[in-house]
């Protein structure tokens, strides 16, 4: 059973414009917050780990494929790990919502796509929990 959370939002619009939320998202374990730009489909943001942080990923713009891979052993961790896969829209607004422990990766479907992503942990805490793997582990980007 996935430890990954789906917090469905919602889309209104109406003559003024249209309104994206999540209104069942918690916020108060988050930190901080940034945003990621993408502008180029062809690249791959994979994979960064943080053995204590959660994370929480909105689409604010675009669509993303993102994959989250649980880390079984953080200085070699097996090669056979079966990544859980997602689809991400700015036009099916929802979270996802990723436990400490996990690998991340991204890639964008459309072109200046923007990811925003929430942390729990402040920067100075995030840094010193920062695990990088090679991008071709777990899963072929490029047959997305």
């Amino acid at each position: 059973m996935s430890e990954i959370k789906i917090i469905e939002g919602g889309i209104f619009t109406d003559s003024r414009g249209r309104i994206s939320h999540v209104n069942d998202l918690d916020m108060s374990e988050v930190a901080r917050f940034y945003a990621i730009y993408h502008s180029d489909t062809s690249v791959v943001r994979a994979w960064h780990a943080h053995q204590k942080e959660k994370k929480w990923f909105y689409v604010l713009k675009g669509a993303f494929t993102s994959a989250f891979v649980k880390i079984d052993n953080w200085e070699q961790p097996s090669l056979d790990l079966k990544p859980e896969v997602f689809h991400l829209s700015a036009e099916t607004s929802r979270v996802v919502c990723v436990p400490e422990g996990y690998a991340n990766g991204f890639k964008a479907e459309e072109p200046d796509s923007i990811l925003l992503v929430f942390s729990n942990k402040i920067l100075s805490e995030a840094v010193n929990d920062s695990w990088r793997y090679d991008s071709h582990l777990w899963m072929n980007w490029n047959s997305i």
